[in-house]
């Protein structure tokens, strides 16, 4: 077995390592994906049994779990590698995370071959992705699929956490762990400049492959999709990322309904402000996102902000760094007026921006 290939998507914080992106786990550190990896050909097959299990329950429970979401799992196989899915509606339609169906210039094919637990395979489309939160829809032509239940709701930290995929080709793989953190935001970089925001943590094993692929508790709801995972190489031990259930369904459903997903934009490119920007403007503080750019005419123009504000604050949420500002804008409707304070020399300024629609400004 190998990996396809390789992507490294850097963070400015640490090295953090995942799905995010097709390609192989590099061997330096940095974000990187999970991949797109040949496969053995193995495939098991299960009926599905009911299981129910209170929310704190131990490794007790995972064969249970097993039985009843192993048949809503799915391998997806594309031309430069595979990754993992979950089956959303009995009628096909599928679930996955955005980079396991597209190519290296994040462009989605149009069509993906899918491995059904039993060893059955169909071709299926790709309905739609969203590259903000990084999840994608399929429709193959099977129906009478399994669909399993989605958490509404996070989970709690210490409740079981069971990971089902097909990490570096090896078909229906579990893994598990308990829910380590929540609300977990991840920096952007060149490849993934939306970075990450509100993800789950957990220590349950997540490798190349796992990406899409199902993350349940311990009643066998999905609580999420294998998103990222950080590195040994990294001097991580068992530190998984996983999409959490209520961003998936919420995105699923509009890109079923739309074919986008609506997302609000403020229309700047922002940047952490580091030492040495700090020391060659003399800022007297690192704190921030300082505005590099402005998109002519757009939300943040218009209610004008200049390029070299730094802004502090955004609706009401302290601004401390891009990820601080990136969160804060996720929780916002395209449409929406809100307060930015932003920093102009030694004045903070209160601006009053009519928030676009990310997906008409790209």
């Amino acid at each position: 077995m190998r990996i396809a290939r390789g992507l490294v998507l850097a963070a400015a914080a640490a090295a953090l390592a995942g799905c995010t992106g097709p390609g192989a786990t590099p061997s330096g550190t940095g974000l990187a994906s999970t991949p797109p990896s040949p496969s053995p050909g193995a495939s098991t097959s299960t009926g599905a049994v009911s299981a129910q299990a209170p929310s704190g329950a131990g490794l007790g429970a995972v064969p249970n779990v097993v039985k009843e979401l192993e048949p809503s799992v799915v391998t997806v196989r594309t031309p430069i590698g595979l990754g993992s899915g979950v089956v959303y509606h009995g009628d096909g339609t599928l679930v996955t995370d955005a980079h396991v169906v597209e190519d290296q210039q994040k462009h989605p094919y149009k069509t993906v071959q899918v491995q059904f637990a039993d060893g059955s395979q169909d071709q299926a489309n790709v309905v739609g992705v969203d590259d903000v939160t990084d999840v994608a829809v399929l429709k193959a032509g099977r129906t009478g699929l399994p669909a399993p239940k989605y958490a509404g709701s996070a989970p709690e930290i210490g409740s079981l956490t069971v990971v089902i995929g097909s990490p570096l080709g090896l078909d229906e793989t579990v893994t598990a762990g308990i829910v380590s953190g929540l609300h977990r935001n991840m920096p952007p970089s060149k490849e993934s400049p939306h970075g990450a925001i509100d993800l789950l943590q957990t220590d349950a094993p997540i490798s190349p492959g796992n990406s899409g692929g199902a993350v349940a508790d311990a009643s066998g709801e999905v609580i999420g999709l294998s998103e990222a995972y950080l590195p040994p190489s990294s001097g991580a031990v068992a530190i998984g990322f996983v999409t959490p259930a209520s961003t998936v369904t919420s995105v699923a459903d509009q890109l079923l309904a739309n074919g986008t997903v609506k997302h609000a934009a403020l229309g700047v490119v922002p940047e952490d402000i580091t030492a040495q920007i700090a020391q060659r403007f003399g800022l007297s503080s690192s704190e921030g996102a300082l505005v590099v750019d402005v998109t002519p005419q757009g939300p943040a123009d218009r209610a004008g902000m200049k390029p070299g504000d730094i802004i502090t604050g955004l609706a009401g949420t302290k601004v401390t760094s891009v990820t601080d500002l990136l969160a804060a804008l996720r929780q916002q409707e395209p449409g929406k007026t809100v307060e930015v304070t932003v920093r102009r020399g030694s004045t903070d300024q209160k601006l009053q921006v009519s928030l676009g629609d990310l997906a008409q400004q790209q």
